[in-house]
């Protein structure tokens, strides 16, 4: 599967489709606060088990920072 993640190409053997909490996972992306959006649409963390990314989607995985 190809896909845009962040701005680059990403390519990941093997696979024609995943969840969003199984490219978390396979990233080992550990920040606690995460922004999702797959294709300029936004997912929510009660759906990262179900929104499917398939080949030639364009994702955003963004980690919020907070601090003073």
């Amino acid at each position: 599967m190809n896909i845009t993640l962040n701005n680059r190409p990403e390519e990941i053997p093997g696979r024609e489709k995943m969840t969003v909490q199984e490219l978390i996972d396979y990233k080992n992306f550990t920040f606690k606060f995460l922004v999702v959006r797959i294709n300029d649409k936004s997912v929510k963390p009660g759906e990262y088990n179900e929104s499917v990314i398939r080949d030639g989607d364009d994702v955003k995985v963004i980690h919020l920072i907070s601090g003073g």
